[in-house]
C-alpha cells in the first residue's frame, strides 16, 4: 500500500516551482463562463470543453470547440447538462448528459443515447465526469445538492455494452484517470470531491467490481476542493484543479506524485480562484496545460475581485512530448457498433 501524504502547508508550497499561465479565452457570454469543464484534445490545434450549465437556474449546457491558432470558440447546444464529452472514432462526441450517455453529432445537432436509466433508484443526480480507454467508459454522477452519498460510479464495458455500478455512495464524482490496464483489470484514479482525496481503485473488468482501493493523495488540509484531474505523460503524477469556494487572488492546479502524494509543481489562474479541470494539449510540438475555471456559486460581491472567473487559461509545461503516451492519455471513444 502506498502511504497517503497530506497536502503541504502554504509556506512549504512556495518552495515548489510555479509554472507560468496566461488567460487563453474569456467568454463574452455569462452562460459560457458559468461552469466550464472537461477540456479534451481534438488535434490540429483544437480542443473541446463543456459548459455544463448555462446559469444557476439553467437546465442545459453546451459542447464547445476552441481553436488555439485563431483563438475562436464554436458552441453547440446540448439538450441537457453535459458532464463530459470525448471525441469518437466517427467524428462525433460521446456525451454524459443528465442521466444518460449517448452520441452527439455536431453536424446534425442530434443526441442519441445508448445508456439510459443511470441512478434510476434515486433522485437529484446527473452524470458528471468520466474517462475513456479502449472503447470503454468509467463515469460518475453528482448529487445536485452536493450533500448526500447517493451518486454512482459506473463502468461501461465496450466489448458487450454492459453497464456495471461500481459504487452508489459518492457525492460528486469528479476527476478520473486510467493509471494502468491489464487483461482483466484497470487501475482507476478517482476523485469524489467532498472527500478531498484521490483514490486508486483496482477494478476487475470481467466481474465489473472494485477489488481493492487506497488513498494516494489526501487534500484534507487544502482550502481548495479537488475537481478535475489528468495525468502526466509518464503516469507518475496527477494534475488536480482545486476549486476554492472562498475569496482568493488566484486558483490552483497542482501536480502531485502518485507514489508519495507530495506536491511537485503548481499553476495559478490569476483572478479566478475556482479552477475546475486541467488537460494536457499538444500544440506547436509542445505540451501545454489548459485549465478551465468557473463562476458557479460565486457571490456577486466577490466577482469584482475575480475578473477572470469563468475564463480558460493556458499554462506552460516542461513535459517532454511522448506521442504514444499522449495518445493513450487522450484516447477517442470507439462508438458502439450496430
Amino acid at each position: 500500500m502506498r502511504q497517503a501524504v497530506e497536502h503541504l502547508t502554504p509556506r512549504l508550497r512556495k518552495l515548489n516551482e510555479l509554472k507560468p499561465t496566461q488567460v487563453l479565452y474569456s467568454p463574452a457570454s455569462s452562460a459560457l463562463r458559468f461552469l466550464p469543464e472537461g477540456p479534451y484534445p481534438l488535434g490540429d490545434g483544437k480542443f473541446s470543453w463543456v459548459a455544463i450549465q448555462h446559469g444557476p437556474d439553467a437546465s442545459s449546457g453546451s459542447i464547445n470547440i476552441f481553436d488555439l491558432a485563431d483563438k475562436t470558440n464554436v458552441s453547440y447546444a446540448i439538450p441537457g447538462r453535459p458532464g463530459f464529452a470525448f471525441p469518437t472514432d466517427k467524428g462525433n462526441f460521446v456525451v454524459g448528459c443528465e442521466r444518460s450517455v449517448g452520441i452527439y453529432s455536431c453536424a446534425t445537432e442530434h443526441f442519441a443515447p445508448f445508456i439510459d436509466g443511470i441512478d434510476s433508484d434515486c433522485a437529484g443526480t446527473i452524470v458528471n465526469d468520466g474517462v475513456t480507454w479502449d472503447g470503454n467508459l468509467i463515469f460518475g454522477t453528482k448529487d445536485l445538492e452536493f450533500r448526500t452519498k447517493k451518486a454512482g460510479l459506473y463502468f461501461w464495458r465496450g466489448r458487450d455494452a454492459k453497464l456495471f455500478r461500481l459504487r452508489s455512495d459518492q457525492i460528486c464524482s469528479n476527476g478520473k484517470c486510467v493509471l494502468a490496464v491489464g487483461p482483466s483489470h484497470v487501475e482507476l484514479l478517482d476523485i469524489d470531491s467532498p472527500t478531498r482525496k484521490v483514490v486508486l481503485y483496482h477494478i476487475n473488468t470481467d466481474s465489473g467490481a472494485i477489488e481493492e482501493e487506497h488513498v494516494v493523495v489526501d487534500l484534507a488540509n487544502d482550502p481548495g476542493v479537488p475537481d478535475g484531474m489528468t495525468m502526466t505523460l509518464d503516469g507518475r503524477s496527477v494534475l488536480v484543479s482545486l476549486y476554492n469556494p472562498s475569496a482568493a487572488p488566484f486558483g490552483r492546479t497542482v501536480q502531485y506524485s502518485v507514489a508519495t502524494g507530495q506536491v511537485e509543481q503548481e499553476w495559478q489562474t490569476n483572478g479566478s480562484p475556482q479552477a475546475t479541470c486541467p488537460q494536457l494539449i499538444v500544440w506547436q510540438d509542445r505540451v501545454w496545460l489548459v485549465i478551465t475555471t468557473a463562476v458557479e456559486h460565486m457571490p456577486m460581491e466577490r466577482r469584482g475581485d475575480s475578473p477572470e472567473a469563468g475564463s480558460l487559461f493556458l499554462g506552460e509545461t516542461d513535459f517532454a512530448l511522448d506521442a504514444e503516451a499522449y495518445q493513450r492519455l487522450t484516447q477517442v471513444f470507439i462508438e458502439p457498433r450496430g
